[in-house]
Protein backbone atom coordinates (compact mmCIF):
# COMPACT_ATOMS: atom_id res chain seq x y z
CA UNK A 1 0.00 0.00 0.00
CA UNK A 2 2.98 2.15 0.76
CA UNK A 3 4.95 2.17 -2.42
CA UNK A 4 0.95 2.47 -4.23
CA UNK A 5 0.47 5.85 -2.61
CA UNK A 6 4.12 6.55 -3.46
CA UNK A 7 3.18 5.81 -6.94
CA UNK A 8 0.30 8.23 -7.10
CA UNK A 9 1.17 11.14 -5.01
CA UNK A 10 4.91 11.77 -5.21
CA UNK A 11 5.84 12.43 -9.04
CA UNK A 12 9.30 13.19 -7.99
CA UNK A 13 10.19 9.39 -7.06
CA UNK A 14 11.25 6.70 -8.98
CA UNK A 15 11.37 3.49 -6.94
CA UNK A 16 14.40 0.60 -7.71
CA UNK A 17 11.56 -1.81 -8.40
CA UNK A 18 9.27 0.73 -10.49
CA UNK A 19 8.93 0.34 -14.44
CA UNK A 20 10.17 3.09 -16.33
CA UNK A 21 10.16 3.93 -19.94
CA UNK A 22 11.50 6.67 -21.78
CA UNK A 23 9.81 7.33 -24.89
CA UNK A 24 11.19 9.80 -27.71
CA UNK A 25 8.39 11.84 -28.64
CA UNK A 26 8.98 14.25 -31.92
CA UNK A 27 8.98 17.80 -30.41
CA UNK A 28 6.07 18.78 -33.44
CA UNK A 29 4.12 15.76 -32.13
CA UNK A 30 3.94 16.58 -28.75
CA UNK A 31 0.99 18.81 -28.62
CA UNK A 32 -1.06 15.51 -29.25
CA UNK A 33 0.16 14.11 -25.39
CA UNK A 34 0.02 17.19 -23.71
CA UNK A 35 -3.11 19.01 -25.22
CA UNK A 36 -3.88 22.58 -23.95
CA UNK A 37 -2.63 23.05 -20.43
CA UNK A 38 -2.25 19.54 -20.70
CA UNK A 39 -5.33 17.97 -20.51
CA UNK A 40 -4.60 15.47 -22.26
CA UNK A 41 -1.16 14.18 -20.05
CA UNK A 42 -3.31 14.28 -16.85
CA UNK A 43 -5.98 12.15 -18.50
CA UNK A 44 -3.11 9.10 -19.07
CA UNK A 45 -2.14 9.71 -15.97
CA UNK A 46 -5.78 9.60 -14.41
CA UNK A 47 -6.88 6.58 -16.96
CA UNK A 48 -3.63 4.63 -16.44
CA UNK A 49 -2.22 5.58 -12.56
CA UNK A 50 1.04 6.07 -14.05
CA UNK A 51 3.15 8.86 -13.57
CA UNK A 52 4.36 10.85 -16.60
CA UNK A 53 7.05 13.82 -17.19
CA UNK A 54 7.40 15.48 -20.20
CA UNK A 55 10.86 17.05 -20.64
CA UNK A 56 11.75 20.40 -21.70
CA UNK A 57 12.66 20.98 -25.42
CA UNK A 58 16.44 21.35 -25.66
CA UNK A 59 17.34 23.65 -28.16
CA UNK A 60 18.78 21.56 -31.35
CA UNK A 61 17.03 18.56 -30.09
CA UNK A 62 14.33 17.61 -32.29
CA UNK A 63 12.79 14.97 -29.98
CA UNK A 64 11.21 15.03 -26.35
CA UNK A 65 11.90 12.49 -23.37
CA UNK A 66 8.60 11.74 -22.02
CA UNK A 67 9.14 9.69 -18.75
CA UNK A 68 6.56 7.04 -17.83
CA UNK A 69 6.75 5.23 -14.82
CA UNK A 70 4.92 3.65 -11.83
CA UNK A 71 5.10 0.62 -9.32
CA UNK A 72 3.56 -3.02 -10.19
CA UNK A 73 1.37 -2.83 -7.03
CA UNK A 74 -1.83 -2.36 -9.35
CA UNK A 75 -2.49 -3.95 -12.91
CA UNK A 76 -4.48 -2.30 -15.40
CA UNK A 77 -6.35 -4.59 -18.18
CA UNK A 78 -4.72 -4.05 -21.78
CA UNK A 79 -6.01 -4.49 -25.11
CA UNK A 80 -8.36 -6.65 -26.57
CA UNK A 81 -8.13 -9.47 -24.76
CA UNK A 82 -7.57 -7.56 -20.90
CA UNK A 83 -4.20 -8.91 -20.50
CA UNK A 84 -3.15 -7.14 -17.00
CA UNK A 85 0.12 -5.05 -17.45
CA UNK A 86 1.81 -2.46 -15.18
CA UNK A 87 0.17 1.20 -15.43
CA UNK A 88 3.48 2.01 -17.06
CA UNK A 89 3.36 -0.11 -19.79
CA UNK A 90 -0.55 1.00 -20.30
CA UNK A 91 0.29 4.55 -19.99
CA UNK A 92 3.47 4.10 -22.92
CA UNK A 93 1.22 2.37 -25.22
CA UNK A 94 -1.49 5.06 -25.26
CA UNK A 95 1.37 7.66 -25.82
CA UNK A 96 2.19 5.63 -28.56
CA UNK A 97 -0.99 5.42 -29.87
CA UNK A 98 -1.52 9.23 -30.04
CA UNK A 99 1.94 9.99 -31.54
CA UNK A 100 0.95 7.51 -34.08
CA UNK A 101 -2.07 8.42 -34.98
CA UNK A 102 -1.15 12.04 -34.91
CA UNK A 103 1.76 10.82 -37.99
CA UNK A 104 -1.49 9.41 -40.26
CA UNK A 105 -3.60 12.53 -39.41
CA UNK A 106 -0.45 14.36 -41.35
CA UNK A 107 -0.07 11.94 -44.23
CA UNK A 108 -3.48 11.68 -45.03
CA UNK A 109 -3.40 15.48 -45.36
CA UNK A 110 -0.63 14.91 -47.44
CA UNK A 111 -2.33 12.58 -49.61
CA UNK A 112 -5.10 13.94 -50.24
CA UNK A 113 -4.76 15.30 -53.49
CA UNK A 114 -3.15 12.40 -54.86
CA UNK A 115 -5.79 9.88 -53.87
CA UNK A 116 -5.88 7.14 -56.39
CA UNK A 117 -8.60 4.64 -53.99
CA UNK A 118 -5.46 2.73 -53.28
CA UNK A 119 -5.97 3.45 -49.83
CA UNK A 120 -4.98 -0.10 -48.48
CA UNK A 121 -1.66 -0.74 -50.85
CA UNK A 122 -0.57 2.86 -49.61
CA UNK A 123 -1.47 1.86 -45.75
CA UNK A 124 0.41 -1.17 -45.88
CA UNK A 125 3.73 0.69 -46.93
CA UNK A 126 3.23 3.08 -43.87
CA UNK A 127 6.09 3.01 -41.91
CA UNK A 128 6.30 4.22 -38.14
CA UNK A 129 9.43 4.43 -36.15
CA UNK A 130 9.62 4.14 -31.93
CA UNK A 131 12.48 5.92 -30.44
CA UNK A 132 13.33 4.95 -26.49
CA UNK A 133 16.21 5.63 -24.04
CA UNK A 134 17.23 3.05 -21.96
CA UNK A 135 20.49 2.87 -19.50
CA UNK A 136 23.32 0.66 -20.35
CA UNK A 137 22.58 -1.60 -17.45
CA UNK A 138 19.32 -1.96 -19.02
CA UNK A 139 19.49 -2.57 -22.61
CA UNK A 140 21.31 -5.87 -22.14
CA UNK A 141 17.84 -8.03 -21.54
CA UNK A 142 16.93 -6.54 -25.00
CA UNK A 143 20.00 -7.66 -26.91
CA UNK A 144 20.72 -10.83 -25.13
CA UNK A 145 23.93 -13.22 -25.01
CA UNK A 146 25.44 -12.64 -28.73
CA UNK A 147 22.26 -11.18 -29.87
CA UNK A 148 20.11 -13.87 -29.28
CA UNK A 149 17.10 -11.71 -28.27
CA UNK A 150 17.09 -8.80 -30.53
CA UNK A 151 17.29 -10.81 -33.26
CA UNK A 152 14.49 -13.57 -32.05
CA UNK A 153 12.76 -10.42 -31.95
CA UNK A 154 13.44 -9.09 -34.90
CA UNK A 155 11.94 -12.72 -36.58
CA UNK A 156 9.14 -12.84 -34.61
CA UNK A 157 7.46 -9.15 -35.31
CA UNK A 158 9.61 -8.31 -38.77
CA UNK A 159 10.60 -5.06 -37.21
CA UNK A 160 13.53 -3.28 -37.64
CA UNK A 161 15.07 -3.09 -34.10
CA UNK A 162 18.69 -2.11 -33.53
CA UNK A 163 20.23 -0.55 -30.57
CA UNK A 164 22.41 2.74 -30.99
CA UNK A 165 25.33 3.83 -28.65
CA UNK A 166 26.80 6.76 -30.79
CA UNK A 167 25.63 9.84 -32.07
CA UNK A 168 23.07 10.15 -29.51
CA UNK A 169 20.36 12.70 -29.02
CA UNK A 170 20.86 15.37 -26.61
CA UNK A 171 18.49 14.40 -24.27
CA UNK A 172 20.24 11.92 -23.47
CA UNK A 173 21.61 11.26 -20.18
CA UNK A 174 25.60 10.65 -19.74
CA UNK A 175 25.16 9.85 -15.90
CA UNK A 176 22.96 6.65 -16.81
CA UNK A 177 24.97 5.84 -20.00
CA UNK A 178 22.01 5.52 -21.95
CA UNK A 179 21.66 4.32 -25.22
CA UNK A 180 18.76 4.52 -28.10
CA UNK A 181 16.48 1.85 -29.27
CA UNK A 182 14.82 2.45 -32.22
CA UNK A 183 11.67 0.39 -33.72
CA UNK A 184 11.14 0.77 -37.58
CA UNK A 185 8.16 -1.44 -39.32
CA UNK A 186 4.47 -1.10 -40.51
CA UNK A 187 2.18 0.18 -37.45
CA UNK A 188 1.43 -3.45 -36.11
CA UNK A 189 4.48 -4.51 -36.40
CA UNK A 190 6.16 -1.54 -34.46
CA UNK A 191 3.40 -2.04 -31.60
CA UNK A 192 3.87 -5.63 -31.47
CA UNK A 193 7.84 -5.45 -30.94
CA UNK A 194 7.25 -2.13 -28.32
CA UNK A 195 5.16 -4.40 -26.28
CA UNK A 196 7.84 -7.40 -25.99
CA UNK A 197 10.83 -4.93 -25.97
CA UNK A 198 8.38 -3.20 -22.92
CA UNK A 199 7.67 -6.15 -21.13
CA UNK A 200 11.68 -7.32 -21.11
CA UNK A 201 12.18 -3.77 -19.46
CA UNK A 202 9.87 -4.24 -16.99
CA UNK A 203 10.67 -7.39 -15.62
CA UNK A 204 14.71 -5.59 -15.74
CA UNK A 205 14.84 -2.11 -13.91
CA UNK A 206 17.76 0.09 -14.23
CA UNK A 207 19.96 0.51 -11.17
CA UNK A 208 20.01 4.47 -12.51
CA UNK A 209 15.98 4.72 -12.19
CA UNK A 210 16.42 6.46 -9.21
CA UNK A 211 18.11 8.96 -11.15
CA UNK A 212 16.42 9.59 -14.06
CA UNK A 213 14.16 12.63 -12.97
CA UNK A 214 16.82 14.16 -11.47
CA UNK A 215 17.48 17.35 -12.75
CA UNK A 216 20.97 16.57 -13.67
CA UNK A 217 23.46 19.38 -14.88
CA UNK A 218 24.36 15.98 -16.95
CA UNK A 219 21.10 16.36 -18.68
CA UNK A 220 22.44 16.35 -21.82
CA UNK A 221 25.54 14.96 -24.32
CA UNK A 222 28.49 16.97 -23.60
CA UNK A 223 29.60 19.01 -26.81
CA UNK A 224 26.47 19.86 -27.69
CA UNK A 225 26.00 22.92 -29.57
CA UNK A 226 22.60 25.53 -29.17
CA UNK A 227 21.19 25.51 -32.30
CA UNK A 228 18.07 27.17 -34.12
CA UNK A 229 14.64 27.03 -32.15
CA UNK A 230 13.18 28.10 -35.38
CA UNK A 231 13.60 25.56 -37.28
CA UNK A 232 10.34 23.63 -36.59
CA UNK A 233 8.20 26.71 -36.16
CA UNK A 234 5.71 25.88 -39.28
CA UNK A 235 4.47 22.45 -38.90
CA UNK A 236 1.86 23.30 -36.61
CA UNK A 237 -1.25 22.69 -39.78
CA UNK A 238 -3.49 21.18 -37.04
CA UNK A 239 -3.38 23.58 -33.91
CA UNK A 240 -5.28 26.42 -32.91
CA UNK A 241 -3.47 29.57 -33.16
CA UNK A 242 -5.19 30.95 -30.04
CA UNK A 243 -3.62 28.26 -27.83
CA UNK A 244 -0.17 30.70 -29.02
CA UNK A 245 1.05 33.09 -26.17
CA UNK A 246 3.49 35.12 -25.75
CA UNK A 247 6.60 34.48 -23.62
CA UNK A 248 8.93 37.02 -22.42
CA UNK A 249 12.16 37.69 -20.70
CA UNK A 250 13.20 40.74 -19.28
CA UNK A 251 17.23 41.19 -18.62
CA UNK A 252 18.34 44.19 -16.26
CA UNK A 253 21.72 44.41 -18.03
CA UNK A 254 24.33 47.05 -17.09
CA UNK A 255 24.74 50.22 -19.80
CA UNK A 256 28.06 49.54 -20.47
CA UNK A 257 27.28 46.06 -21.35
CA UNK A 258 24.90 47.04 -24.00
CA UNK A 259 27.16 47.60 -26.64
CA UNK A 260 28.20 43.94 -26.20
CA UNK A 261 24.47 42.85 -26.42
CA UNK A 262 24.20 44.63 -29.91
CA UNK A 263 27.65 44.16 -31.73
CA UNK A 264 29.59 46.02 -34.04
CA UNK A 265 26.44 47.52 -36.33
CA UNK A 266 24.47 45.54 -34.58
CA UNK A 267 25.81 41.96 -35.80
CA UNK A 268 25.79 40.12 -32.64
CA UNK A 269 22.05 40.85 -31.70
CA UNK A 270 20.99 40.20 -35.26
CA UNK A 271 22.47 37.08 -35.66
CA UNK A 272 20.70 35.61 -32.40
CA UNK A 273 17.89 37.14 -33.21
CA UNK A 274 18.13 34.59 -36.90
CA UNK A 275 19.56 32.17 -34.99
CA UNK A 276 16.73 31.68 -32.40
CA UNK A 277 13.15 33.49 -34.10
CA UNK A 278 13.50 35.92 -31.30
CA UNK A 279 12.48 39.05 -30.94
CA UNK A 280 14.81 41.24 -28.96
CA UNK A 281 14.83 44.82 -28.03
CA UNK A 282 17.19 46.75 -25.86
CA UNK A 283 15.41 49.73 -24.33
CA UNK A 284 16.79 52.44 -22.24
CA UNK A 285 15.34 54.54 -19.46
CA UNK A 286 15.19 58.31 -18.68
CA UNK A 287 15.28 57.88 -14.94
CA UNK A 288 18.29 55.17 -14.61
CA UNK A 289 21.53 55.55 -16.99
CA UNK A 290 23.46 52.42 -14.64
CA UNK A 291 20.75 50.11 -16.19
CA UNK A 292 19.19 48.94 -19.10
CA UNK A 293 16.22 46.60 -20.16
CA UNK A 294 17.03 43.70 -22.47
CA UNK A 295 13.68 42.15 -23.55
CA UNK A 296 13.33 39.25 -25.28
CA UNK A 297 9.75 37.87 -26.67
CA UNK A 298 8.33 35.36 -28.91
CA UNK A 299 4.86 34.33 -29.74
CA UNK A 300 4.92 30.24 -28.96
CA UNK A 301 3.23 27.43 -28.25
CA UNK A 302 4.28 25.41 -25.22
CA UNK A 303 4.94 22.22 -26.55
CA UNK A 304 7.90 24.20 -28.99
CA UNK A 305 11.37 24.65 -28.25
CA UNK A 306 11.21 28.20 -27.03
CA UNK A 307 12.55 31.28 -28.81
CA UNK A 308 12.95 33.38 -26.10
CA UNK A 309 14.30 30.82 -24.06
CA UNK A 310 16.92 29.99 -26.23
CA UNK A 311 18.16 33.75 -26.75
CA UNK A 312 17.87 34.38 -23.17
CA UNK A 313 20.17 31.80 -22.32
CA UNK A 314 22.46 32.75 -25.45
CA UNK A 315 22.70 36.58 -23.87
CA UNK A 316 23.08 35.94 -20.01
CA UNK A 317 26.98 36.53 -19.89
CA UNK A 318 26.32 39.91 -22.10
CA UNK A 319 23.61 40.86 -20.06
CA UNK A 320 25.15 40.25 -16.52
CA UNK A 321 27.76 41.74 -14.16
CA UNK A 322 30.77 40.14 -13.41
CA UNK A 323 31.69 39.67 -9.63
CA UNK A 324 34.94 38.84 -7.79
CA UNK A 325 37.97 39.82 -8.09
CA UNK A 326 40.30 37.63 -9.79
CA UNK A 327 39.59 35.44 -12.58
CA UNK A 328 40.15 32.38 -10.78
CA UNK A 329 37.05 33.46 -8.38
CA UNK A 330 34.83 34.20 -11.29
CA UNK A 331 31.15 34.48 -10.91
CA UNK A 332 28.32 36.72 -12.69
CA UNK A 333 25.50 38.17 -11.06
CA UNK A 334 22.00 37.94 -13.51
CA UNK A 335 19.39 40.09 -12.86
CA UNK A 336 15.62 39.26 -14.47
CA UNK A 337 11.92 41.31 -13.93
CA UNK A 338 9.16 39.42 -12.77
CA UNK A 339 5.68 40.39 -12.47
CA UNK A 340 4.85 39.95 -9.05
CA UNK A 341 1.62 38.03 -10.32
CA UNK A 342 4.38 35.29 -11.37
CA UNK A 343 6.80 35.73 -8.86
CA UNK A 344 4.95 32.52 -6.31
CA UNK A 345 5.74 30.34 -8.84
CA UNK A 346 9.78 30.45 -7.84
CA UNK A 347 8.76 30.56 -4.66
CA UNK A 348 6.73 27.46 -4.05
CA UNK A 349 5.02 26.93 -0.51
CA UNK A 350 7.30 28.11 2.00
CA UNK A 351 9.74 28.43 -0.17
CA UNK A 352 10.34 24.99 -1.36
CA UNK A 353 10.80 25.68 -5.18
CA UNK A 354 13.51 28.41 -4.77
CA UNK A 355 15.20 26.11 -2.03
CA UNK A 356 15.01 23.23 -5.03
CA UNK A 357 16.63 25.12 -7.18
CA UNK A 358 19.06 26.50 -5.33
CA UNK A 359 20.44 23.06 -4.10
CA UNK A 360 20.10 22.18 -7.70
CA UNK A 361 21.86 24.47 -9.53
CA UNK A 362 24.26 25.39 -6.61
CA UNK A 363 23.79 29.94 -7.54
CA UNK A 364 22.68 32.06 -5.09
CA UNK A 365 18.93 32.65 -6.39
CA UNK A 366 17.63 35.79 -4.57
CA UNK A 367 14.40 37.77 -4.92
CA UNK A 368 14.18 41.30 -4.47
CA UNK A 369 11.47 43.39 -3.48
CA UNK A 370 10.00 47.27 -3.21
CA UNK A 371 13.40 49.56 -2.86
CA UNK A 372 15.58 46.80 -3.21
CA UNK A 373 14.69 47.17 -7.30
CA UNK A 374 15.82 49.48 -9.39
CA UNK A 375 13.90 51.67 -10.54
CA UNK A 376 14.18 50.84 -14.11
CA UNK A 377 11.34 48.58 -12.77
CA UNK A 378 7.98 49.05 -12.91
CA UNK A 379 5.30 49.23 -9.92
CA UNK A 380 4.69 45.31 -10.49
CA UNK A 381 7.93 44.13 -10.86
CA UNK A 382 10.29 42.48 -8.37
CA UNK A 383 13.65 41.22 -8.97
CA UNK A 384 14.80 37.91 -9.43
CA UNK A 385 18.86 37.86 -8.70
CA UNK A 386 21.14 35.04 -9.69
CA UNK A 387 24.86 34.85 -8.86
CA UNK A 388 27.22 32.24 -9.17
CA UNK A 389 29.97 30.50 -11.65
CA UNK A 390 28.74 30.89 -15.50
CA UNK A 391 27.64 27.17 -15.13
CA UNK A 392 26.19 27.35 -12.29
CA UNK A 393 24.53 30.95 -13.23
CA UNK A 394 23.02 29.43 -16.47
CA UNK A 395 21.07 26.23 -14.65
CA UNK A 396 19.58 28.51 -12.42
CA UNK A 397 18.21 30.83 -15.46
CA UNK A 398 17.15 27.62 -17.28
CA UNK A 399 15.49 26.76 -14.48
CA UNK A 400 13.87 30.07 -13.35
CA UNK A 401 13.21 31.27 -17.14
CA UNK A 402 11.59 27.33 -17.84
CA UNK A 403 9.10 27.94 -14.60
CA UNK A 404 8.01 30.75 -15.64
CA UNK A 405 6.89 29.97 -18.86
CA UNK A 406 5.18 26.63 -17.71
CA UNK A 407 3.53 28.88 -15.71
CA UNK A 408 2.53 31.25 -18.24
CA UNK A 409 0.98 28.61 -19.93
CA UNK A 410 -0.81 27.35 -16.81
CA UNK A 411 0.54 23.93 -17.05
CA UNK A 412 0.41 21.58 -14.09
CA UNK A 413 4.02 21.24 -12.68
CA UNK A 414 3.79 18.01 -12.22
CA UNK A 415 3.72 17.09 -15.98
CA UNK A 416 7.08 18.92 -16.73
CA UNK A 417 10.13 18.04 -15.77
CA UNK A 418 12.84 20.81 -15.95
CA UNK A 419 16.82 20.08 -16.75
CA UNK A 420 19.20 22.58 -15.26
CA UNK A 421 20.86 23.42 -18.46
CA UNK A 422 20.69 23.43 -22.44
CA UNK A 423 23.38 23.33 -24.59
CA UNK A 424 24.94 25.89 -26.01
CA UNK A 425 27.88 27.93 -27.16
CA UNK A 426 29.66 30.05 -24.54
CA UNK A 427 29.49 33.45 -24.66
CA UNK A 428 32.64 35.97 -23.42
CA UNK A 429 30.75 38.61 -21.45
CA UNK A 430 32.00 42.05 -21.77
CA UNK A 431 30.62 43.72 -18.34
CA UNK A 432 32.50 45.13 -15.61
CA UNK A 433 32.96 44.36 -12.24
CA UNK A 434 31.71 47.73 -11.04
CA UNK A 435 28.48 47.58 -8.48
CA UNK A 436 25.71 49.68 -9.76
CA UNK A 437 22.48 50.86 -9.63
CA UNK A 438 20.29 53.37 -7.66
CA UNK A 439 17.74 51.65 -5.80
CA UNK A 440 14.51 53.58 -6.40
CA UNK A 441 13.61 56.01 -3.52
CA UNK A 442 10.90 57.94 -5.03
CA UNK A 443 9.38 55.63 -7.59
CA UNK A 444 6.15 55.89 -6.13
CA UNK A 445 6.31 59.38 -8.02
CA UNK A 446 6.17 57.63 -10.84
CA UNK A 447 2.82 56.73 -12.66
CA UNK A 448 2.45 53.41 -14.62
CA UNK A 449 2.23 55.60 -17.52
CA UNK A 450 5.51 57.72 -17.46
CA UNK A 451 7.83 57.11 -20.21
CA UNK A 452 10.44 55.01 -18.63
CA UNK A 453 12.04 52.96 -21.28
CA UNK A 454 12.29 53.98 -24.88
CA UNK A 455 13.55 51.49 -27.88
CA UNK A 456 17.14 51.50 -29.30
Amino acid sequence: MASTLRNIHDHNVIGSEDTVYRYLCPVKKTGSIIGKGGEIAKQIRSETKSNMRINEALPGCEERVVTIYSTSDELNHFGDDGELVCPALDALFKVHDMVVADIDHDNNDDDDDDDDGNDDELGEKQTVTVRMLVPSDQIGCVIGKGGQVIQNLRNETNAQIRVIKDNLPACALTLSHDELLQIIGEPLVVREALYQVASLLHDNPSRFQHSLLSSSSSMHQPGGMLMSAALNRNYAVHRDITDAREFCVCFICPAENVGGVIGKGGAFINQIRQETGANIRVNTSETDKDDCIIFISSKEFYEDQSPAVNAAIRLQQRCSEKVGKDTNDLAISTRLLVSSSQIGCLIGKGGAVISEMRGVTRANIRILQKEDVPKIAREDEEMVQITGNPDAAMKALTQVILRLRANSFEMDHGLVLLPTSFPYIPQVTESSSKSKYAKRDDYSKLNSNSKRRTHV
